[in-house]
C-alpha cells in the first residue's frame, strides 16, 4: 500500500514536519465508508492556475473503480456516501451530531453541518421561512492542549463535567504536557463522588485516549491500573498511530511510558492533597480509600507511595475513623519497638473488642484496627514499611518483652495439667494449646501459626464460595483467669 500522506510528510523540512497536522496513513478511515455505503463518489479539483476541471472517482469497494473528468468550478473535495438501506440512521441529524461530537469534537478545525431551511407558522398565523445555514458542530478546541496560564478553575471544572458526565465539580485535577522521547498531554481528574459501579467486576475505566486530538477509545484499560479506576480525564498522544487497536495497546512501549507517568501524576496529586488539603484528602479517603488499597498488591513499582497514603483506625485514634497513617504510627513507636502491629476483624467493634489487644493496652502499644474486606489481601502484600515489619497480633509468635511477673512452680504445674486436659478434649480440632502471653483479662483466644492462613481470611473465602485450606488454630489460655482456675 502506498501512503500519500506519509510521502508528503517525508518531503517536509524538519521545522515544517513538526508543525504538520496531517492524519491517517493508508486510508483506513476512508475504506471504512464502504461499511455503510453501497458506493462512494469522490469529486476533487486541485488548487492553482490551469486547474479548470475536476476528477470524479467512483467505487463500490469491491476492488474496481472508475475515474472521469468533470466540471467543478471551485477547488476542494466532496465525498458522497450512498448509504445502504439498513444504514440510513447515519443520515439522521442527531446521529451525525453524536458521531462528530464523540470522535471529532476537539480537532483544531471546524466541522460544519448544513441546516436545511424551515417553513413554520408564527404566533400571528403567518408562514415564515428561515434560511438554511452552515452550523459548526464540534467544539474545535481541545482544552487540554491550551497553556495552563490561559485556563481558570471554572474552565477545568466545566470540561470535567463534559468529559465525566458528572454534575458536581471534581475534587482535584492535574494538567501536564510531557515532551521528550514520548510526547503526550494529560488532564486527569479525581471525582468528588464515587461512580455507581465502582465495585463492580466489569466496571469501565474513565480515561479517554486521543491521538493528535482525535478520539480513539473511551475505556482504555492500559492507560490506568484498576486501583485507579475512579480517575477521569483525557490523555492525548502524539506518538501513537491513529489506527491503534486494543491488541496493539496490549504491548505498546509508548503506552507503557504514558501509563507509568500518568500513575505517578495521580499518586502525586493524592499525596499533595494529603499534605496541603487534609479536609479534601479525608473526603477522598472515605470515598475511594478501599479502591486505592488494591494498589498494594497490583502495583509493585509504586507500593511504597501507595502505602504512605493508606489510612487506618487505631487504638490511639478517634473511634472508627481511618485517619492514622503508617508514618504517624512509626512516629509514636517506642525506641525498642521494631514491628507495626495490626488486627483484622469483621468490623471495627469486633477489632476493638478483641482479647488479642489486652497485652498491647497494658503495655501502651498502638495497634492498627482493620475491618475492610480488602484488608486481608492488602496486608498479605504489605509486609514491611520504612524498615518496620507489619505483624498481625492474631499470629502465634509475638516479640514482646517478658516483664510481667513469672508464675511459680505450682502455677506452672497446674497450667501444664490443664493444657493436657484441653488437648485431649479438643483433639485434632486444634494445632496446639499453649499458655498465652497476650491475655490479661480474658480466659482464652484463638491464634494461627505464622505460616497459616488467618481464620478471618478463611471465613471470607468460605462466604464467597471459594475453597479454603483447613486451618487448625492454636488455643491460647490464661491460666490465671478465674474461669480456668475453677476448671482446674
Amino acid at each position: 500500500a502506498h501512503s500519500g500522506t506519509k510521502a508528503f510528510l517525508e518531503q517536509l523540512a524538519d521545522d515544517k514536519k513538526k508543525d504538520a497536522q496531517q492524519i491517517g496513513q493508508f486510508g483506513v478511515g476512508f475504506y471504512s465508508s464502504f461499511i455503510v455505503a453501497d458506493y462512494v463518489e469522490l469529486t476533487t479539483r486541485r488548487a492553482g492556475i490551469g486547474a479548470e476541471h475536476g476528477v470524479r472517482w467512483t467505487s463500490r469497494g469491491e476492488g474496481e473503480y472508475t475515474i472521469e473528468t468533470v466540471e467543478k468550478p471551485e477547488r476542494g473535495t466532496t465525498i458522497v456516501l450512498h448509504l445502504r438501506e439498513d444504514q440510513h440512521e447515519f443520515a439522521a441529524d442527531f446521529r451525525l451530531r453524536q458521531i462528530i461530537r464523540t470522535y471529532s469534537d476537539h480537532i483544531n478545525f471546524p466541522v460544519e453541518m448544513w441546516v436545511e431551511p424551515k417553513t413554520e407558522e408564527n404566533d400571528d398565523g403567518e408562514t415564515v421561512t428561515t434560511e438554511g445555514y452552515w452550523e459548526t458542530v464540534n467544539d474545535a478546541n481541545a482544552l487540554w492542549a491550551r497553556p495552563k496560564s490561559e485556563l481558570e478553575d471554572k474552565d477545568y471544572e466545566a470540561f470535567y463535567k463534559h468529559v465525566a458526565h458528572d454534575w458536581e465539580a471534581p475534587l482535584a485535577w492535574s494538567h501536564n504536557r510531557v515532551e521528550g522521547k514520548v510526547e503526550y498531554t494529560s488532564l486527569l481528574y479525581i471525582p468528588k463522588r464515587a461512580p455507581f459501579d465502582l465495585f463492580e467486576r466489569e466496571q469501565t475505566q474513565g480515561v479517554k485516549l486521543y491521538v493528535k486530538r482525535v478520539f480513539i477509545m473511551e475505556d482504555a484499560e492500559k492507560l490506568m491500573p484498576r486501583y485507579l479506576r475512579f480517575v477521569r480525564g483525557v490523555i492525548d498522544s502524539a506518538d501513537l498511530p491513529l489506527n491503534v487497536s486494543r491488541e496493539i495497546l496490549q504491548s505498546n512501549r509508548v503506552l507503557d511510558t504514558i501509563r507509568s507517568g500518568s500513575v505517578k501524576r495521580v499518586l502525586s496529586l493524592i499525596e499533595s492533597m494529603a499534605k496541603k488539603e487534609p479536609e479534601k484528602f479525608s473526603h477522598f479517603w472515605k470515598t475511594f480509600g478501599q479502591v486505592l488499597k488494591e494498589g498494594i498488591g497490583e502495583d509493585f513499582a509504586n507500593k511504597d507511595k501507595i502505602a504512605a497514603l493508606l489510612r487506618f483506625a487505631s487504638t490511639k485514634g478517634e473511634g472508627d475513623a481511618q485517619t492514622v497513617s503508617l508514618d504517624d504510627y512509626i512516629g509514636r513507636m517506642a525506641e525498642d519497638q521494631n514491628e507495626i502491629y495490626y488486627i483484622i476483624a469483621d468490623s471495627h467493634t469486633a477489632a476493638i473488642s478483641s482479647p488479642h489487644l489486652e497485652v498491647f493496652r497494658k503495655k501502651d502499644i498502638e495497634v492498627l484496627l482493620l475491618s475492610d474486606r480488602v484488608d486481608e489481601w492488602v496486608m498479605a502484600n504489605l509486609t514491611e514499611y520504612q524498615g518496620k515489619k507489619l505483624k498481625s497480633i492474631t499470629k502465634a509468635e509475638l516479640s514482646l518483652d517478658e516483664d510481667e511477673e513469672q508464675p511459680d512452680e505450682q502455677e506452672k504445674s497446674d497450667a501444664a495439667e490443664l493444657i493436657e486436659r484441653l488437648k485431649k478434649a479438643l483433639g485434632d480440632r486444634v494445632e496446639d494449646v499453649k499458655r498465652s502471653r497476650r491475655l490479661v483479662e480474658s480466659p482464652a483466644c484463638l491464634v494461627t501459626d505464622e505460616a497459616q492462613m488467618s481464620l478471618h481470611l478463611k471465613r471470607i473465602l468460605e462466604e464467597v464460595g471459594q475453597d479454603a485450606p483447613n486451618v487448625k488454630p492454636i488455643l491460647e489460655i490464661n491460666p490465671s483467669h478465674r474461669l480456668l482456675k475453677l476448671a482446674e
